[in-house]
């Protein structure tokens, strides 16, 4: 979904509504933020490419792909570190990150014909070690989880457009994402529609500005400003998500805040982090361990 628009400026910059705003779902209705339209757009994609081996155009440009590719470089993530493309489109960042290094990466999109032209593309470039699966982010399935970084250039943005309940839609993102990311793993956003104080708000559950990517600024009647949004954002670990009830077969300790512990002894087998340990005596006992434990 999210390939195929023009350098930075996007073409799916969407216009807002009389005095709306995107917090109060002010963007006009598209049919940029359909199914139906991704549906039709890799159709014709993945026709073109067959007959004249034109890959398409890329969201952003090739500049927002490099611009990523080298925060990830800067910040050492590991070649083999999971990374998820979401809204692949015609898979062309999946080919770039293979070309530098990246070894575990995946790409999803709910067109099949995105994803039918991701692996022709792939294989042209001789190319297998990249992962591509027919996903709807918006209802991910179970084994869609575990990667320690995001990618997303102008999925949201499409999202943002839907005419059927786009702020839900929203919300159902963020959730989605809190769930296939790793606690600590990043997210790296690229948007025409939303600045960045827009998307500190719609990304404020969970998650916490780790960096502001630099990106191509306009001036135009004595204004200036970004013509496009690119922020990494990492995740934290929700309260509703540190704890989640298991059976104790025996003496166990319950992880709580800062590193305390009463009987070491209790505790020995268990991978402990730098939180304080409470330590429960009677077995049986139904008790709460963190999800790293």
């Amino acid at each position: 979904m999210s390939e195929g628009a023009d350098d930075d400026g996007g073409a799916g910059a969407a216009a807002r509504s009389p005095g709306g705003s995107p917090g109060g779902d002010g963007f006009a209705p598209s049919a940029l933020g359909t199914r139906e339209h991704w549906d039709a757009v890799y159709e014709r994609e993945l026709q073109t490419f067959q007959e004249y081996g034109d890959t398409g155009e890329i969201w952003f440009g090739e500049e927002s792909m490099t611009r990523l590719i080298r925060w990830m470089q800067k910040h050492k993530i590991p070649l083999d570190a999971s990374v998820l493309d979401i809204g692949t489109g015609n898979g062309v960042f999946l080919v770039e990150l293979a070309k530098f290094g990246f070894s575990n990466i995946t790409g999803i999109d709910y067109s099949p014909s995105a994803i039918q032209l991701s692996g022709n593309i792939i294989e042209k470039e001789g190319l297998s070690n990249i992962k591509l699966k027919v996903e709807d982010f918006l209802n991910p399935s179970t084994k869609l989880s575990g990667f320690h970084v995001c990618i997303d250039k102008g999925t949201f943005d499409a999202i943002s457009l839907n005419p059927d309940n786009a702020i839900e839609k929203r919300k159902q993102y963020v959730k989605s994402l809190s769930r296939v990311l790793k606690v600590k793993g990043f997210f790296l956003i690229t948007s025409c529609n939303w600045t960045k104080e827009e998307l500190l708000n719609e990304f404020s559950e969970g998650f916490e500005l780790f960096e502001e990517l630099r990106t191509p600024r306009f001036s135009f009647g004595g204004r200036s400003g970004n013509s496009v949004a690119a922020l990494v954002f990492q995740k934290t670990l929700l309260y509703s998500e540190l704890f989640h009830p298991v059976s104790c077969k025996r003496d166990i300790c319950c992880v709580f805040s800062t590193c305390q512990l009463g009987n070491q002894g209790l505790c020995s087998g268990l991978r402990l982090t730098t939180h304080t340990l409470w330590c429960t005596m009677p077995s049986q006992l139904a008790c709460f361990l963190p999800q790293w434990c």
